[in-house]
């Protein structure tokens, strides 16, 4: 398992669609066995993005109910966002909790980055707990004020079965947090 496979080679690549979120790059490939295949894969800005799971005490965190247009429905989960230009990781997560739920961390601890659609996207989020909360706002680009959500920890599997959490990135934080948390 610690063998690497030769990466395949790129014959060609051209780029196929763009909008103001990301493009889309079509990759003629060429496997290490001869096989020949063509791939398509979304380019981000490539700043990579941040999710935060805030604690308000040791077993209440905060998350948002915020809708997201690929489902066109209301979704439960923890703050997120892109890396502004020049910014750092933990700078974007302590600017998206002021953004997104009222309030900055005194701490916040780097738990994990995850791929989030390694298949077709080269895109990476980094997850951060938050402690030690402060309020504090800042203007954030939300189009209307994201409902803050209490929930404990202890709870975490009531959570997990909530129809409005399903989002893969927000169960993996959680997971993430639950570890964390079991292992002080």
């Amino acid at each position: 398992m610690d063998e690497k496979k030769a990466l395949p080679q790129i014959l060609h690549r051209k780029q196929v669609a763009k909008s103001n979120l990301f493009a889309i790059e079509q990759l003629e490939l060429k496997f290490s066995n001869g096989v020949e295949r063509v791939y398509e894969r979304m380019q981000g800005a490539g700043r990579g993005a941040v999710m935060i799971v805030p604690f308000v005490d040791n077993d209440t965190i905060l998350l948002v109910k915020e809708y997201c247009a690929g489902t066109h429905s209301y979704e439960l989960g923890f703050p997120k966002g892109l890396i502004d230009p020049g910014e750092q990781a933990i700078d974007a997560a302590n600017r998206e909790l002021k953004e997104e739920i009222g309030f900055g961390a005194g701490q916040l601890i780097a738990l994990q980055t995850v791929a989030m659609a390694p298949a077709f996207f080269a895109g990476s989020m980094e997850i951060f707990l938050a402690q030690e909360l402060y309020p504090q706002k800042l203007e954030g680009d939300e189009p209307e004020p994201l409902e803050v959500v209490e929930w404990r920890l202890s709870d975490y599997q009531q959570l997990l079965s909530h129809p409005d959490f399903n989002e893969a990135r927000s169960i993996a934080a959680l997971m993430l947090v639950v570890d964390q948390m079991k292992s002080r």
